[in-house]
């Protein structure tokens, strides 16, 4: 309301200023009409003047009267002292002293204007030459009510069409600024109610102007609040139900332990069993602190790598594995280029992409892991023989805690996290990561990286 207010104070000035200019305008245009015609009037009078043999009271009348009606107030003849000759008013002023007959006598043409209570006073005088000898001087005044009465009634029109436009300013700013204020409110009213967590509120602004713009952002906003929302309470009770699985496991067994008689070999089994549960809980806790530090990790130093010795030393780390779980892991290098990033980033990656093809391949099946580039973007392929994927379960393959076959993974000793933590990671190092599978035949993890090639000196 206070720009309203200010809008309005600036506004006045500006048309009182632009009020007086017009009003100026108008008196300077009437003064140079009257200054022209006066001063012709005024020359007419003194060439008549100039031409009489003698000055005095009865030539000066007898000439007045041959110029004819001149349409003045007053008309003053003087001679070269300043004693009046004629006066059209018929006073008994001896000499004129008034002050443009005084400078007219100085050889000036002079005239002189103004306006004062609703009348317009013209006041002109010419000096009076007899072949080229100063001899007197001719003044006239005009005293014209109907032209004052003309600029009155201008100057009235400028005034009543600047308070016109003032109170119309006045009113559009007032009803603008209420608008105004009144959306403002019903964003920060809506703005109040998501920070306290409600994230069901949609503002609707009509127009297109940047309250509506706003509006749209603050929207955005709080549906990506809500996605968010949504996936921290699916996270966090995704998060307690894995979490409560093996502490229920480890509850229940050394409540056996501690409620019945067993035998050292069955508590030797049951401690076991709370051992394995245990080291699921602390992996699964390692990869969720793991999760945490990605997400929260910004971009820091990298380093430019190859990628062929990390894949070999995946494929040496886990060449065991693949034999004992009877899986042919072959390592393919089409095409090694230069990449940026961390070589602990990529080994991650790498190694639980390829674990997981072991771990969900089949018995005699198969692991390629290939290397190849495509123009500016190096390439990393998993492809296994393994279940597969069913369709509706490929777009969530990368969520956190989420299983294909839940049974199988926990039999696996997998968390859910693993796939989450690889994307994780892959977005975070500039890369994509793109799955393609079908059920009974195999999977294939895609991973791209953006090269980075050197430009080597040439001598």
């Amino acid at each position: 309301m206070r720009y309203a207010v200010v809008y309005i104070i600036v506004t006045s000035i500006v048309l009182v200023i632009v009020n007086l200019y017009c009003s100026g305008i108008s008196q300077r245009l009437f003064y140079q009409s009257k200054h022209a015609s006066m001063i012709e009037k005024c020359l007419l009078a003194s060439a008549e003047v100039s031409d009489l043999e003698v000055l005095n009271p009865d030539t000066a009348a007898t000439a007045v009267a041959q110029m004819g009606s001149l349409k003045v107030s007053r008309l003053i003849i003087t001679d070269q002292s300043g004693a009046v000759i004629y006066d059209s008013l018929g006073t008994s002023m001896s000499h004129a002293l008034l002050p443009e007959i005084v400078r007219a006598m100085e050889g000036n043409n002079v005239f002189s204007w103004q306006y004062r209570d609703g009348a317009m006073r013209s006041c002109a005088a010419t000096p009076v030459y007899s072949y080229g000898v100063l001899t007197g001087c001719v003044y006239m005044m005009e005293y014209d009510t109907q032209q004052g009465a003309l600029i009155q009634s201008l100057q009235q029109n400028i005034l009543t069409i600047t308070i016109i436009l003032e109170v119309a300013v006045i009113l559009f700013s007032f009803a603008f600024a209420l608008v105004f204020s009144r959306r403002i409110r019903r964003i920060m009213a809506t703005m109040r109610v998501i920070q306290e967590g409600d994230y069901t509120q949609t503002l609707i602004m009509d127009g297109s102007d940047e309250l509506a713009f706003l509006a749209s952002e603050v929207n955005d906003l709080t549906e990506q609040l809500k996605i968010s929302e949504e996936k921290r309470s699916h996270f966090v009770s995704d998060a307690s139900h894995e979490l409560k699985t093996p502490l229920a496991s480890i509850k229940l067994l050394s409540d056996s332990i501690l409620q019945n008689d067993m035998d050292m070999e069955t508590v030797r089994e049951f401690v076991t069993d709370i051992g394995n549960e245990a080291d699921r809980l602390n992996r699964m806790s390692q990869k969720l602190l793991s999760l945490s530090r990605i997400e929260s990790q910004q971009d820091g130093d990298c380093e430019i790598i190859h990628l062929t010795p990390t894949l070999q030393r995946v494929e040496r780390m886990l060449s065991g594995i693949a034999e004992k779980n009877n899986i042919t892991l072959k390592l393919e290098i089409l095409q090694d280029c230069p990449i940026l990033m961390l070589e602990d980033d990529l080994y991650q990656i790498i190694f639980n992409l390829v674990e997981n093809g072991i771990k969900y391949n089949v018995p005699g099946g198969k692991l390629t892991l290939r290397l190849s580039r495509d123009k500016d973007n190096a390439i990393v392929k998993i492809i296994d023989t393994g279940v597969g994927i069913p369709k509706d379960a490929i777009g969530h393959v990368f969520e956190r805690f989420y299983r294909v076959d839940k049974a199988r993974s926990r039999k696996s000793g997998g968390s859910g996290l693993g796939l989450a933590i690889v994307r994780n990671m892959v977005e975070r190092n500039q890369g994509t990561i793109h799955v393609d599978s079908t059920v009974g035949v195999g999977t294939a993890f895609t991973v791209t990286f953006p090269a980075f090639d050197i430009e080597e000196e040439t001598p």
